[in-house]
């Protein structure tokens, strides 16, 4: 790099060989970069005291004037340096032949102990000159950064007509600002980075809880941080109460032209997700009629339009799977299928119906990571083709009312029997009535016909099984079905009779 374009420094102004100006000492002698440290400004100042008319970052020059009447005295020349040092002078020059010839030694030694820069200005070299070199530096240096950023604005354009535009995007950002870029979907998730791999596992743990942290406020925001000795800038994506993102850029605190350049890629990225987003809804309608077609019985017409969208219906057996109300009603749930849909092709299908969103995939697994992820209860149906997807959905909507668990499958609720479908609060109500004048007869009398007719009814009607069951006589048995189907105004000798008042000592005994 040319010196006139080289970055505003110490060593830059050192190496203009126009200005003749030398280094004092050893750089081992100095604080670590100290010669690389921005110089933002060059003041002169013969006043023993100039401190309160310097600001940080500057170089300070002198011809020592300020210590004709001190002498030699080191305590004035270290109290001097100090006082420079304290306020944030980067470095010293000394001009030379003016008042004295040389720099003081008690000069050099005072700032050897502070570890700042002194370097001899000679007569020739007009103060006037160092500081228009170093003006000319800090202009040249922001004249590149300028150029840069348009450069680097152009570039990123340019990569967002890519088909992969938002890809492109920040593959471009990474290249530009030579550093890792991440974007994570509202779920919290990584997504893309670049480059792949770029962060230590600790590090990208620390930094997904951020995101996520990030992500519950809900509002939009920027903030940096730092996890472990990495530092972090993040940036949100979407309307505050409406997040699509984050993205996560590795590195230190960006500059002017460098924020420019991330608020551009920002604003793409929330175009694209606006964009992505509109286009989520219209999928998702299409995807809701095409889940009516399937539950009608018609997953022809399904089949081609997953294929030329979605890259085809998952491979049959299917298992159908339903969500509880709130689960259906999280953007994030639906995103995070969708990106599991384009990540394997044909391996989930999703759609929403009525109050509950619709999963259906060969994989067992995708079910207990949904609940897993977003705390959801979901309801699965027995593998089916794809035909039978209605009767799918059926006991899918069963296992997810009847079962326990965040995962509920219809198997375990068709091993308990068809009664256990009777325990709702309508068919207690309904048992409770149809037992009463049994069951008011055994108070008031103190019978026992509700335990006759159980037993009996369990002994297949059995007169004589129910007596040796019930240890009395079958003569009373038979008294007591008798006096049963009078209370009732029943005939038992019906099987109708028999399982109707069967299912309602079922229901009444799991009350």
């Amino acid at each position: 790099m040319d010196a006139a374009t080289e970055a505003a420094t110490l060593r830059a102004l050192l190496r203009r060989h126009e200005l003749h100006l030398t280094l004092q000492g050893e750089e081992s002698d100095l604080s670590p970069g100290a010669l690389d440290q921005a110089v933002r400004w060059v003041h002169s100042s013969d006043l023993a005291d100039p401190t309160p008319f310097l600001s940080e970052g500057l170089a300070l020059l002198t011809t020592g004037r300020q210590f004709l009447e001190a002498g030699d005295e080191p305590e004035v020349f270290h109290a001097y340096v100090h006082r420079l040092s304290a306020r944030g002078v980067v470095a010293l020059g000394f001009g030379t032949e003016v008042v004295r010839d040389g720099i003081p030694p008690a000069l050099a030694e005072a700032c050897r102990d502070e570890r700042m820069p002194l370097f001899e200005v000679p007569y020739r070299t007009p103060f006037i000159a160092v500081a228009r070199a170093n003006a000319e530096a800090i202009a040249a240096q922001a004249y590149a950064r300028r150029s840069w950023a348009l450069a680097a604005q152009r570039a990123i354009a340019l990569a967002a007509l890519r088909p992969d535009g938002l890809g492109a995007t920040l593959a471009e950002l990474s290249r530009q600002l030579d550093t890792w870029v991440g974007l994570f979907d509202a779920a919290g998730a990584l997504t893309r980075e670049h480059p792949v791999s770029g962060l230590p596992h600790d590090v990208m743990a620390g930094l997904t809880d951020e995101v996520g942290a990030v992500l519950r406020r809900g509002a939009r925001a920027g903030s940096s941080l730092r996890i472990g000795h990495q530092a972090f800038t993040m940036q949100t994506l979407g309307r505050g109460g409406h997040l699509r993102g984050v993205i996560a850029i590795s590195g230190a605190e960006l500059d002017q032209e460098g924020r420019g350049v991330v608020t551009s890629v920002v604003a793409m990225a929330g175009l694209a997700f606006e964009q992505q987003q509109r286009l989520t809804r219209a999928h998702e309608l299409l995807r809701a009629g095409l889940v009516q077609s399937l539950r009608a019985g018609d997953p022809t017409l399904t089949r081609r339009i997953a294929r030329d969208l979605w890259g085809g219906l998952p491979a049959a057996p299917v298992i159908v799977g339903v969500t509880d109300p709130a689960t259906a009603r999280a953007d994030a749930v639906v995103e995070w299928l969708t990106l599991r849909a384009s990540e394997s092709r044909g391996s989930v299908f999703h759609g929403r119906a009525e109050d509950h969103l619709v999963v259906a995939s060969h994989d067992d697994a995708i079910f207990g990571q949904l609940a897993e992820r977003f705390d959801a209860q979901v309801g699965l149906s027995e593998p089916v083709p794809w035909a039978e997807f209605g009767d799918a959905h059926a006991q899918a909507l069963t296992a997810l009312r009847r079962g326990g668990g965040s995962v509920r499958r219809f198997r375990e609720i068709a091993a308990s029997g068809v009664l256990s479908a009777l325990d709702s609060e309508a068919a207690r109500s309904l048992a409770a009535a149809r037992l009463a004048p049994l069951r008011e007869h055994d108070v008031a009398q103190g019978t026992a016909l509700v335990e006759t007719v159980r037993v009996w009814l369990e002994q297949d009607a059995r007169i004589d099984a129910a007596a040796t069951a019930l240890g009395v006589h079958r003569h009373t048995v038979r008294a007591r079905i008798g006096l049963a189907q009078r209370l009732l105004a029943t005939d038992l000798t019906s099987f109708a009779a028999r399982a109707d008042l069967w299912a309602a000592l079922q229901v009444s005994s799991g009350a």
